[in-house]
């Protein structure tokens, strides 16, 4: 059997036909799977784990029902959905992950990560990173009542889409550095990554070994997923 790895859903309501497409994989796909990694920014928002409407209701209950039948699922937070917390994952039945997390998948050690802390070129980004993600931060606005922070997330929303748009193809990647100077950290030579939104496998050369970086897709227009079983990795695309 295959380990699945997908990221960058970024489901809302506002796309029903992504959630729709998300949910059949849930009940098709997955349930074949070794198990599940949903490597950050499964929702468009995660204003807090008291964010509960129909539409986050349905994509939790689905994630149940999958983790119900033994498939183990592990999500890590994005960029979009950092409050993401224990409740969410209580209820879901999905573990936690740190980023980036080491996972040993069908042999190799791989270190997996949302991959946005190593889009260093953008420094501005990098600069709300280091304040919205701050520990302090976190705390700060799950204590707020929860209009306040959908006002403020949509406000954050609106200017990122209006900044992201001016901005250079290169900057809003990742550094090749920084993807080095991590697998160096962690004594590994394969990265799987997503938020860049543009899949890919690329192998380069890390200290005289062959070293490897994959990307996964966004679900944007299409499905995207990262099967791994023991011949290797394999990214394919679906239409929905």
């Amino acid at each position: 059997m295959a380990t699945l790895f997908i990221s960058d859903l970024h489901l809302d309501e506002s796309r029903p036909e992504a959630t729709d497409a998300f949910i059949h994989f849930l009940q098709t796909d997955a349930r074949s799977a070794d198990a599940l990694y949903i490597l950050g920014d499964l929702f468009e928002a995660w204003i807090g784990d008291d964010h509960s409407d129909p539409h986050n209701r349905r994509v939790i209950r689905a994630l149940a029902e999958l983790t119900a039948t033994g498939i183990p699922c592990f999500i890590m937070r994005g960029n979009r959905d950092f409050l993401i917390g224990q409740g969410f994952c209580a209820t879901a039945g999905v573990k936690l992950l740190a980023d980036p997390t080491l996972a040993w998948v069908h042999d190799t050690s791989v270190l997996l990560s949302h991959g946005d802390f190593m889009c260093t070129d953008d420094l501005g980004y990098m600069r709300y990173r280091k304040v919205i993600r701050h520990p302090a931060a976190e705390s700060f606005l799950n204590g707020l009542p929860f209009s306040l922070r959908n006002a403020i997330t949509r406000y954050i929303r609106a200017n990122s889409a209006a900044r992201v748009g001016l901005k250079p193809p290169e900057i809003t990647g990742v550094n090749q550095a920084a993807v080095e100077s991590v697998l160096r950290e962690y004594g590994v030579n394969t990265l799987l990554h997503g938020h860049t939104h543009r899949p890919d496998i690329h192998r380069f050369n890390l200290d005289g070994s062959e070293a490897m970086r994959i990307v996964l897709g966004d679900w944007y227009e299409q499905g995207s997923v990262l099967s791994w079983d023991e011949n290797g990795p394999r990214l394919a695309s679906f239409s929905y």
